[in-house]
């Protein structure tokens, strides 16, 4: 996903520019470097965290000067690795990628603990009852790195041939399956799930791991290594009040929802959409087994790191396909994050 990350906001681009170089100054002194976090699209449920760690003053508490960038056309962890923003949102097959082609980032922190996207269909197509039947179809895509691979795997593990037709239409995509013509998608549950059921084109979803396939964190907080390493200190305050933030969402999704849309006047256009979504990002997606925000394991990313690796999609630095596989307890750390 973003991999999958894709909404249609009807957002202006100079507001949204605008309302994104939102800064939350540290009271007593604050710090002498901005920490800058890149967005991976305009501001949406998926960042309800970061906006309630701005608006409830968790960076300031903190002491920490905290700017957001706007997204653009780069991908978070190319700017990440390149030094120009410390943090930003990625998702986990995106940070595999990345590091295993030797960019400098490491994800700290998991905000959501699951796969938040499914294979959808038309609620009308009785013939697609199940990730089998999509053999032959048509898969209106994204061009995304393994989305193929991921798509083959869970229709093979159903008892499927795993063979279907791909067109890349980015977030027309949905659209194509709503109108028919195109078979099926991705979709991302918490927004367009929601959205299709508000617009009068109700979908069904199949979820990756009620056919086997490895769960996935959905997005991750990804960090420049390097500034990790000489700013351990900030690194962790950063991290602890941004896992404040997303704590605060899952565990107060309404409040959450509000800030997001204070912070961002005029950006949605469906302001119940945005509340429907948080409530389910909260009761299905941001917490693991204790209840807790952020924590990753490395049971999880060897299992869909891993399949990445054995389906021969990552290449290293050289641009060759990687032959011995990653040391997955390196792709991530909770470190930075606050003791339970």
């Amino acid at each position: 996903m973003s991999g999958r990350l894709r909404r249609a906001f009807a957002v202006m681009a100079t507001a949204v520019a605008a309302l994104s170089l939102l800064t939350a100054c540290g009271s007593g002194g604050g710090s002498d470097q901005t920490i800058r976090f890149a967005l991976d699209w305009t501001p949406n449920t998926n960042h309800a965290g970061l906006y309630v760690a701005l608006q409830r003053g968790y960076f300031a508490d903190a002491g920490l000067d905290v700017q957001v960038l706007p997204y653009n056309n780069t991908s978070v962890d190319t700017m990440i690795d390149a030094g120009n923003a410390e943090f930003g949102i990625s998702t986990h097959n995106s940070s595999t990628f990345a590091r295993a082609s030797g960019a400098q980032v490491k994800s700290v922190l998991a905000p959501l603990q699951h796969w938040a996207t499914g294979i959808g269909v038309r609620a009308d197509r009785a013939d697609l009852a199940s990730p089998k039947d999509l053999d032959g179809k048509t898969y209106a895509g994204f061009g995304d790195p393994g989305e193929r691979e991921a798509l083959q795997q869970v229709i093979r593990n159903d008892g499927g041939r795993g063979d279907f037709t791909s067109v890349v239409l980015g977030s027309s995509a949905y659209e194509a399956v709503y109108s028919g013509k195109a078979d099926f998608t991705v979709s991302y549950l918490a927004w367009e799930g929601i959205e299709a059921e508000h617009h009068g084109t109700p979908m069904r979803y199949f979820r990756y791991t009620d056919f086997g396939f490895p769960d996935s964190y959905a997005i991750v907080i990804d960090a420049n290594e390097g500034w990790l390493a000489q700013n351990p200190d900030r690194a962790a305050k950063f991290v602890q009040a941004l896992q404040r933030g997303y704590q605060f969402a899952a565990d107060n999704p309404d409040a959450a929802a509000q800030d997001l849309i204070t912070a961002n006047p005029g950006a949605f256009t469906d302001e119940k959409l945005v509340f429907e979504s948080q409530r389910m990002l909260a009761e299905q997606f941001m917490k693991d087994a204790q209840g807790t925000v952020g924590t990753q394991t490395v049971e999880q990313w060897s299992a869909n790191s891993g399949f990445l690796y054995r389906s021969g999609l990552l290449t290293g630095p050289d641009g060759k396909p990687l032959t011995t596989e990653p040391d997955w307890s390196t792709y991530f750390t909770d470190e930075y994050l606050a003791d339970r």
